[in-house]
């Protein structure tokens, strides 16, 4: 049998977030409201406090977050990270490598949302070479434009009005609609790929086979080096977990 393109559990990521401490324009400290538009992405909280806030056709909901807490949220939840001290997560994200290609769209105002280019030059940072102040100051933009936008969105859930919301999940469907087609791929040699196999290996259990026990092996991959990313959220530490390696084993 074929293995997937990676062995990592259900074509997942797992990425450390240190959440932003700084406060945006509405006085709350943390990350840059978004939302995917194909993705699952789950917190571990690992340390802190803080909190999840998030926008959904059900309305608008706070959830606490504290060490041990474990939550989760499905394609369309807009969500934002709020940092009451020192909110750490490990984050899961489903479907590894979309959101890198573009599956996270923020919730900018309705004239950036509807420019591509406006759009992407509001989303990028400038590459390392810039330093890490520079990268640090148009995070803190791009963040406080979110939340520029973020806010009607909410104001209106509230009030029991869900059209902004809806608005906002054409615009933002509108605006990857042309490199959509391209996730296909990542989704099949991921996560449809593990499902796949999965389905194999029972099968074949069910035939008494165990041929693909002799196969076992444990796999491992480091934490990025160098500083940490800047992310949506907060400040990230990645793994390469489509690029294994095997530990050494005992002589």
């Amino acid at each position: 049998m074929n293995l997937p393109s990676s062995s990592f559990p259900g074509g997942t990521s797992v990425t450390w977030l240190d959440v932003y401490d700084d406060a945006a324009p509405d006085g709350l400290r943390g990350g840059s409201p978004h939302v995917h538009l194909a993705s699952t992405e789950c917190y571990v909280v690992a340390g802190g406090r803080g909190e999840l806030h998030t926008l959904d056709p059900s309305g608008a909901l706070e959830t606490a977050l504290e060490p041990g807490s474990v939550v989760w949220f499905t394609p369309g939840t807009i969500h934002r990270a709020v940092n009451h001290g020192d909110l750490r997560v490990l984050v899961v994200m489903g479907n590894a490598g979309l959101p890198e290609a573009g599956d996270a769209v923020m919730t900018f105002p309705n004239d950036v949302l509807g420019d591509p280019e406006r759009y992407r030059a509001a989303a990028s940072l400038p590459d390392a070479s810039a330093g890490a102040t520079a990268r640090s100051d148009a995070a803190r933009r791009r963040r406080d434009l979110a939340v520029e936008g973020y806010l009607p969105i909410r104001d209106a859930l509230l009030r029991g009005d869900d059209g902004p919301l809806r608005e906002f999940h054409a615009a933002a469907a509108a605006l990857v609609a042309g490199r959509a087609a391209a996730w296909s791929r990542i989704v099949t040699d991921g996560p449809l790929a593990q499902s796949q196999r999965s389905l194999q290996l029972t099968a074949a259990l069910a035939q008494g086979s165990a041929a693909h026990l002799g196969t076992a092996r444990v796999e491992q991959v480091d934490a990025s080096e160098g500083d940490r990313g800047f992310g949506m959220c907060g400040r990230l530490r990645t793994y390469d977990v489509a690029s294994p390696t095997r530990p050494v084993p005992i002589p």
